[in-house]
Protein backbone atom coordinates (compact mmCIF):
# COMPACT_ATOMS: atom_id res chain seq x y z
CA UNK A 1 0.00 0.00 0.00
CA UNK A 2 1.35 3.24 -0.78
CA UNK A 3 1.80 5.91 1.64
CA UNK A 4 -0.70 8.31 -0.21
CA UNK A 5 -3.32 5.44 -0.11
CA UNK A 6 -4.57 6.65 3.70
CA UNK A 7 -6.08 9.53 1.67
CA UNK A 8 -8.27 7.42 0.33
CA UNK A 9 -9.90 6.33 3.23
CA UNK A 10 -14.13 7.24 4.60
CA UNK A 11 -13.57 10.10 6.41
CA UNK A 12 -16.54 11.48 8.74
CA UNK A 13 -16.41 13.91 11.49
CA UNK A 14 -19.32 14.05 14.31
CA UNK A 15 -20.17 16.28 16.92
CA UNK A 16 -20.46 15.16 20.26
CA UNK A 17 -22.11 16.41 22.91
CA UNK A 18 -20.76 13.88 25.42
CA UNK A 19 -17.29 15.33 24.50
CA UNK A 20 -18.70 18.93 23.42
CA UNK A 21 -16.22 19.16 20.46
CA UNK A 22 -16.02 17.67 16.90
CA UNK A 23 -14.70 13.71 16.58
CA UNK A 24 -12.72 12.53 13.50
CA UNK A 25 -13.08 8.95 12.19
CA UNK A 26 -12.48 7.01 9.65
CA UNK A 27 -15.07 3.63 8.82
CA UNK A 28 -11.82 1.69 7.70
CA UNK A 29 -9.82 1.72 10.92
CA UNK A 30 -12.46 2.42 13.79
CA UNK A 31 -10.09 2.63 16.53
CA UNK A 32 -8.41 5.41 15.42
CA UNK A 33 -10.32 9.33 16.14
CA UNK A 34 -9.35 12.67 16.75
CA UNK A 35 -11.12 14.74 19.24
CA UNK A 36 -11.03 19.01 18.41
CA UNK A 37 -12.72 22.35 18.72
CA UNK A 38 -13.35 22.56 14.60
CA UNK A 39 -14.71 20.15 11.99
CA UNK A 40 -11.54 20.95 9.89
CA UNK A 41 -9.02 20.19 13.07
CA UNK A 42 -10.74 17.01 13.75
CA UNK A 43 -10.50 15.74 9.79
CA UNK A 44 -6.86 16.70 9.36
CA UNK A 45 -6.34 15.44 13.10
CA UNK A 46 -7.95 12.15 11.85
CA UNK A 47 -6.79 11.66 8.65
CA UNK A 48 -2.81 12.24 10.11
CA UNK A 49 -3.16 10.03 13.03
CA UNK A 50 -4.31 7.25 10.14
CA UNK A 51 -1.63 7.98 8.10
CA UNK A 52 0.67 7.01 11.18
CA UNK A 53 -1.57 4.04 11.88
CA UNK A 54 -0.68 2.91 8.27
CA UNK A 55 2.66 3.44 8.08
CA UNK A 56 3.42 2.16 11.58
CA UNK A 57 1.25 -1.60 10.10
CA UNK A 58 3.39 -2.00 7.38
CA UNK A 59 6.44 -1.10 9.14
CA UNK A 60 5.59 -4.03 11.23
CA UNK A 61 4.23 -5.92 8.35
CA UNK A 62 0.82 -5.89 8.70
CA UNK A 63 -1.82 -5.15 5.90
CA UNK A 64 -3.74 -2.53 6.26
CA UNK A 65 -7.32 -2.35 5.13
CA UNK A 66 -8.45 -1.66 2.24
CA UNK A 67 -10.45 1.41 1.78
CA UNK A 68 -14.20 1.15 1.19
CA UNK A 69 -13.52 3.60 -2.08
CA UNK A 70 -11.56 0.79 -4.30
CA UNK A 71 -13.85 -2.05 -3.24
CA UNK A 72 -16.49 -3.88 -5.84
CA UNK A 73 -19.83 -4.26 -4.76
CA UNK A 74 -22.21 -6.56 -6.83
CA UNK A 75 -25.42 -5.38 -5.12
CA UNK A 76 -26.23 -8.29 -3.47
CA UNK A 77 -26.82 -8.31 0.07
CA UNK A 78 -28.66 -11.20 1.65
CA UNK A 79 -30.41 -10.81 5.53
CA UNK A 80 -32.21 -13.08 7.18
CA UNK A 81 -35.00 -12.25 8.99
CA UNK A 82 -38.32 -13.85 10.76
CA UNK A 83 -40.58 -15.56 8.98
CA UNK A 84 -43.43 -12.91 10.53
CA UNK A 85 -40.99 -9.87 9.06
CA UNK A 86 -41.09 -11.36 6.02
CA UNK A 87 -44.55 -12.04 5.41
CA UNK A 88 -45.03 -8.52 6.37
CA UNK A 89 -43.28 -6.87 4.04
CA UNK A 90 -44.34 -9.02 1.49
CA UNK A 91 -47.60 -8.11 2.30
CA UNK A 92 -46.87 -4.24 2.24
CA UNK A 93 -44.82 -4.54 -1.41
CA UNK A 94 -47.82 -6.35 -2.69
CA UNK A 95 -49.83 -3.20 -1.05
CA UNK A 96 -47.93 -1.18 -3.21
CA UNK A 97 -47.64 -2.80 -6.46
CA UNK A 98 -43.81 -3.21 -6.40
CA UNK A 99 -41.42 -6.24 -5.89
CA UNK A 100 -40.06 -7.23 -2.51
CA UNK A 101 -37.07 -6.25 -3.67
CA UNK A 102 -37.66 -2.67 -4.32
CA UNK A 103 -39.84 -2.24 -1.03
CA UNK A 104 -36.70 -3.16 0.49
CA UNK A 105 -34.03 -1.55 -1.36
CA UNK A 106 -36.40 1.42 -0.78
CA UNK A 107 -36.04 1.02 2.92
CA UNK A 108 -32.59 0.98 3.11
CA UNK A 109 -31.43 3.71 0.53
Amino acid sequence: MSNSQHKKYAYRVVWSPDYDCYVGLCAEIPRVSCMAETQSEALSGVIEMVRDTVDSMLHDGEIAPEPISLKEYTGDITIKTTPQVHRRLAIEAAERGISLNRLINDKIS
